[in-house]
């Protein structure tokens, strides 16, 4: 399986060509406005500022933890470009585990299709960087902020 089959849509509800990103590094964060972690929206902003010319930082609201993304597409992209001048790419809402898995989180999480490892999704802002050709480098937990040197280390 390959990332760039991949279909989502982006929050105004437009198909996101995940091809568009080859040559470039993909860092998946999945995101909610109601979070202790929410304040990581702008050191992922400042991520992007600083390396846009090698890295695409997509969000990917899910209210699967916490109720912590109770707000329909429009009320989160307000929130995110009020509070944090987000300018990232942000997609549809979608579910990160369970029975109705989005394809995109089935790829991040399962080795059969990543070819890396296998991992769940334990809260929001968990942050999984692909490489250049679309395969999956690591994952870090919440408590890793867009920032660290974990990930800054592969840019």
């Amino acid at each position: 399986m390959s990332l760039y089959n991949i279909k989502i849509n982006s929050l105004q509800g437009k198909e996101i060509d995940l091809t568009s990103y080859k040559g470039k590094k993909i860092l998946f964060v999945n995101v909610a406005s109601k979070c202790g972690f929410t304040p990581q929206y702008d050191g992922l902003q400042k991520l992007h500022d600083e390396y846009k010319d090698k890295l695409v930082i997509i969000g990917v609201p899910c209210n699967q933890f916490g109720s912590q993304e109770p707000g329909k597409s429009n009320e989160i992209q307000e929130f995110c470009s009020i509070n944090y001048g987000v300018t990232f790419l942000i997609t549809e809402k979608v579910d990160i585990k369970g029975d109705k898995q989005h394809p995109l989180y089935k790829f991040l999480t399962q080795k059969s299709k990543n070819g890396k490892k296998n991992s769940s999704v334990k809260w929001n802002f968990q942050k999984y960087l692909i490489n250049e050709e679309g395969y999956l480098i690591d994952y870090w937990f919440s408590l890793t902020k867009p920032q660290s040197k974990k990930i800054t280390k592969h840019l």
